[in-house]
């Protein structure tokens, strides 16, 4: 006997969009809360952007939807401030105080998660502590420090700390490199390898996600530093950072909110572009630091 198969049914155009739409429905339930918290982030933005392009006697307005566009705004802005002088200072101070972060920091957290010597519990515990010790308690004293240096009124009271030590980023590299096996740096020493080309050849080239995690945390909050700048730039515009012109501009041209969030979209775009591009080795980076403590 010949075993006779049934032909799968044909599916309706009709339930074909209803299952359609049923599987569209369950997607948005599962992902409910991420649409939420996203939109909710991204409103301001959407605001500040519209009002960007608005007329001077539309923005901060019930309206909001530009009547007119005014991209002429963001040429305006360089016009009332010198928005690039203090765009290569936040850069210079944001990429200097990144690269002394990882030059700084990696060779601590490959000493806390793969060397073994004594006091390297204590030295951990540390670590850790000052991670909850607040900037302001020391504020006074390194302040102090530098006026005596001569050194207030420009950024390099703000630079120079991150190439001596900061806890965050050494204990974030120290939890990502426990989670890279022990066995690629044995047989690196094998071949002949020191602790110190091991680390650099191997360790690192392997730790890329958690590097750029800690890099685009460094970046981010010195970028948006504000405190530091004000503490030691002071009245010397010369040094300062966009977050302390923007502030200024703001007190400048409080009646013009159109220019003010003009300004601002140009201070956001040059973070959004860098996450943008980052965004894979940035959740990497956080998601393997807490696989292993």
């Amino acid at each position: 006997m010949v075993a006779v198969t049934e032909r799968p049914r044909a599916v309706k155009p009709v339930e074909r969009r209803k299952q359609s739409w049923d599987r569209r429905l369950q997607w948005v339930a599962t992902h409910a809360i991420g649409l939420a918290l996203g939109i909710g982030f991204t409103l301001p933005v959407v605001f500040v952007l519209l009002t960007a392009v608005m007329a001077s006697d539309q923005a901060m307005t019930a309206s909001l939807w530009p009547a007119e566009w005014h991209f002429g705004n963001f040429v305006k802005v360089f016009e009332q401030a010198p928005l690039l002088d203090y765009l290569v200072n936040s850069l210079t101070y944001s990429l200097l105080a990144t690269l002394g972060i990882l030059l700084s920091a990696i060779p601590a957290a490959y000493a806390l998660a793969k060397l073994r010597w004594r006091g390297q519990n204590l030295f951990f515990m540390l670590t850790v502590a000052a991670m909850m010790l607040p900037p302001q308690v020391v504020v006074v004293p390194l302040y102090d420090l530098w006026v005596r240096l001569g050194f207030t009124g420009s950024l390099v009271p703000l630079i120079v700390p991150y190439f001596l030590f900061d806890a965050f980023s050494v204990f974030l590299l120290r939890q990502f490199f426990l989670t890279i096996p022990r066995d690629y740096l044995e047989a690196a020493k094998i071949d002949g390898c020191s602790e110190f080309t091991a680390m650099v050849k191997v360790l690192v080239p392997m730790a890329k996600p958690g590097i750029a995690a800690t890099a685009m945390f460094c970046f981010l909050y010195t970028w948006n530093d504000y405190f530091g700048p004000l503490l030691y730039t002071g009245e010397n515009r010369d040094g300062w950072p966009l977050s302390l012109a923007l502030a200024s501009f703001r007190g400048m041209h409080h009646v013009e909110w159109n220019l003010t969030m003009a300004a601002t979209a140009l201070v956001m775009a040059p973070v959004i572009v860098l996450f943008a591009f980052a965004q894979k080795s940035f959740v990497r980076g956080i998601t393997f630091t807490g696989v292993k403590g």
